[in-house]
């Protein structure tokens, strides 16, 4: 039923509004602002530089030279269309939704889930199959949003995004990855920082919920679409695709067709506007966000598939092989660079990195207690007003500080850096 959720989504009169709409620091008042606080983060965030960068980041095929293959900012905006409809449906806050989806891939690495992989194992998780993942996505786009990512104010000094509680929780709680039915929010507003794995601790708002499952809605009818176009698929994978559909949409036990399944086309826009009625049409407050049973089915079944002929691709793998060798290449470069650090020389160090060298150089000025040699004042004069998150005397602190600026790359600037360090 339409609207059937307005009387729990996150408004001025929900009991988690004053918990939701708050800040770590107060934000100034341009004293004419007609945008409500969600309006504000949603606009905070599309104007951050790591916002900017998705448009060169992977979604599934790595550093994609093809203009109508999804990127990374594609798929956002896919996801932030597919968690609008829905939450316009429900009666939920659609400015909140609106940012936690613009929002919720910022901390992403290069070279998608792959790059994501890679830069866990560089940090060394501690050993055994249940140690939580040092680096993970979703962790990552909170500790941009709080730390790394800044606008200027109004007097030029450069701040972070100081989001509010609702919208940082929804970067962090958005992981789409685990096959849940009935999902809700959870009642506490926790500590962000103590979450240590990704998706198992719920949003705190329905809003987050939608954008949850709204990641999922995406990719997975946008994914066939771009394998299609790099000819991945065979004849026998179309066939497969046309059974799961049938198997699991299309006919009863009796061989009836099912009256809600539109027509059963392969077919992504069709697809994902099929996902998300089915999810409006078997939501409710008390029961959760839900699909029907044919449709969960159906969104376990083409996962698989996916991860199998998609995922798993062979061309896909051999990339994978290349990626990890361009960031462990720049991982062990950069981190052979702490003691010129400590001295303010990294130039000296990196001298014919001269790209990777202005960049990390800057990044250091920023988010350290590093001082250039050449230049002491340099952060106070370019106005960063970023608080100190690395220590450069500090060698695991310096090795995070690396895997974050890594982290922040393009797939095009990671392979020019990896490049530049291998020239001779």
């Amino acid at each position: 039923m339409k609207n059937l959720f307005s009387n729990d989504g996150t408004y001025v009169l929900n009991h988690k509004w004053t918990l939701a709409v708050k800040r770590e620091h107060e934000i100034y008042d341009r004293g004419n602002s007609i945008r409500s606080d969600f309006d504000r983060d949603y606009t905070r965030l599309l104007h951050c530089q790591a916002y900017s960068r998705l448009k060169h980041k992977t979604q599934v095929f790595y550093s994609p030279r093809n203009d109508h293959v999804c990127t990374r900012m594609e798929h956002v905006l896919h996801v932030a269309s597919v968690a609008s409809t829905i939450a316009k449906y429900l009666g939920l806050n659609q400015e909140l939704t609106g940012a936690i989806a613009i929002g919720h891939d910022i901390g992403h690495a290069p070279f998608g889930h792959t790059g994501e992989d890679i830069l866990n194992g560089l940090m060394k998780p501690r050993p055994g199959a249940d140690a939580p993942k040092k680096f993970w996505h979703e962790r990552n786009s909170l500790f941009f949003a709080d730390f790394i990512e800044t606008l200027q104010d109004p007097d030029g000094t450069e701040q972070n995004l100081n989001l509010t509680y609702a919208v940082r929780d929804g970067l962090v709680c958005h992981c789409g990855e685990i096959d849940q039915q009935g999902l809700k929010p959870r009642n506490d507003a926790i500590n962000l920082y103590d979450i240590k794995r990704p998706g198992f601790v719920q949003p705190f708002t329905w809003e987050g919920c939608v954008v949850k499952l709204s990641d999922k809605i995406a990719f997975l009818g946008r994914d066939l679409q771009d394998a299609r176009r790099y000819h991945m698929l065979d004849m026998s994978c179309y066939r497969q695709l046309r059974e799961i559909v049938y198997g699991t949409l299309g006919l009863t036990s009796s061989g009836e067709i099912l009256s809600h399944s539109s027509g059963h086309a392969i077919n992504t826009t069709v697809l994902i506007n099929d996902m998300v009625v089915d999810l409006c049409k078997n939501s409710s407050p008390e029961e959760g966000l839900c699909f029907s049973q044919p449709y969960f089915r159906f969104i376990t079944e083409l996962k698989k598939f996916s991860f199998e002929k998609i995922y798993c691709h062979w061309r896909l793998l051999e990339f994978k092989s290349y990626a990890e060798n361009i960031l462990r290449t720049i991982f062990k470069f950069l981190v052979q660079t702490q003691s010129f650090a400590k001295n303010g020389r990294i130039p000296v160090s990196m001298r014919y990195c001269k790209n990777l060298c202005t960049t990390f150089e800057d990044w250091l000025v920023r988010y350290s207690n590093y001082v250039p040699e050449d230049f002491p004042d340099k952060k106070k004069r370019l106005k960063y007003n970023t608080p100190i998150v690395f220590d450069v005397n500090d060698y695991e602190s310096y090795e995070k500080c690396v895997i974050e600026y890594i982290s922040g790359m393009t797939d095009a600037f990671a392979i020019d850096c990896f490049n530049e360090i291998i020239t001779f």
